[in-house]
C-alpha cells in the first residue's frame, strides 16, 4: 500500500517504494505546484501517470541516466547535426534555440504519435512544468526549420543536474539534434548527467544506461546544490 498525499504531506522516504506489482511507485496524490515538483527532483522522485488517474510519484531503482560523457552520435546523426549547426550560424532556415516556445514543446511531446496514441503529459502536467519554466527551473533544446518548430526536448534544471522529461520529432532525427544540442550545452557547464527515469531501448541507443537508486541521489544530492544555469536565453546555436 502506498501512502496518500494532500497538498501540505511530505513525500515518504525513496527506499519505501514498491519493489513488486509496481516498482518504483512511491506514493499518490498532492498536486503539481512549483514547490512540490522542486521537492520531487531534489528527492529523485518524479510524476508519471495517465489520464483519469491520481497523481502517481515515481522513484525507480535501478534509474536510467545519460551521462554527458556518453552521448552517442551516429555517423548520419553527426552529419546532420552539422548541416544544422552551419545553418543556424549563418541565420538560415535551419535553427537551434532554448526556450523559444517552451509549452509548444510540451504539447508536441504530448500530441499523438505515428504508432500510438497520445503521451501521458495531460493539460495538468503542461500547467505544472509551464509554471516551473517559468521559475527559471524547466527548459526546452528546440530545432526550428523556416521559422517551424519541428523537433525538440524539455525537462527540469536545478543546480548543475538536468532531469529529461520527453523529445519529439516532426524531421527526421529532429528529436535526437534538439537532444545533442541540449547534451552540448550542459556538458559545457558541468552538468555531468541526464535523468531519463526509465529504461528504454531508444534510450540505451543515445548512451543512457541504468544505474542504482543510491549511486543516482548520491550524484543528485551534490549537483542540485551547484549554481543554476541562467544563460539558456543568451546561448548561441551550437
Amino acid at each position: 500500500m502506498i501512502p496518500w498525499l494532500d497538498i501540505h504531506t511530505p513525500f515518504p522516504d525513496v527506499s519505501h517504494a514498491l519493489t513488486d506489482e509496481a516498482p518504483g511507485l512511491l506514493a499518490a496524490g498532492a498536486d503539481l505546484s512549483p514547490a512540490r515538483l522542486l521537492d520531487a527532483y531534489r528527492r529523485g522522485i518524479f510524476p508519471w501517470f495517465s489520464e483519469g488517474q491520481p497523481i502517481l510519484w515515481w522513484s525507480t531503482d535501478p534509474r536510467m541516466v545519460l551521462m554527458t560523457e556518453d552521448f552517442k552520435v551516429s555517423d548520419s546523426l553527426a552529419k546532420a547535426i552539422r548541416k544544422v549547426e552551419r545553418s543556424a550560424a549563418t541565420d538560415g532556415r535551419w535553427q537551434l534555440r532554448f526556450d523559444g516556445d517552451f509549452e509548444a514543446v510540451m504539447r508536441a511531446c504530448a500530441a499523438p504519435r505515428k504508432d500510438g496514441p497520445g503521451t501521458w503529459i495531460s493539460d495538468e502536467i503542461i500547467a505544472g512544468y509551464t509554471g516551473l519554466h517559468k521559475l527559471g527551473y524547466a527548459h526546452s533544446s528546440e530545432l526550428w526549420f523556416d521559422g517551424e518548430l519541428v523537433g525538440g526536448a524539455y525537462g527540469v534544471s536545478i543546480g548543475r543536474m538536468f532531469y529529461g522529461e520527453s523529445m519529439f520529432a516532426r524531421v527526421s532525427d529532429g528529436s535526437k539534434i534538439a537532444l545533442a544540442h541540449l547534451v552540448r550545452f550542459l556538458q559545457a557547464r558541468g552538468v555531468a548527467m541526464i535523468d531519463c527515469q526509465q529504461e528504454t531501448k531508444h534510450l540505451a541507443s543515445l548512451g543512457a544506461a541504468p544505474i542504482s537508486r543510491a549511486r543516482f541521489l548520491a550524484h543528485v544530492r551534490i549537483a542540485i546544490e551547484a549554481a543554476q544555469i541562467t544563460d539558456w536565453h543568451a546561448a548561441p546555436p551550437a
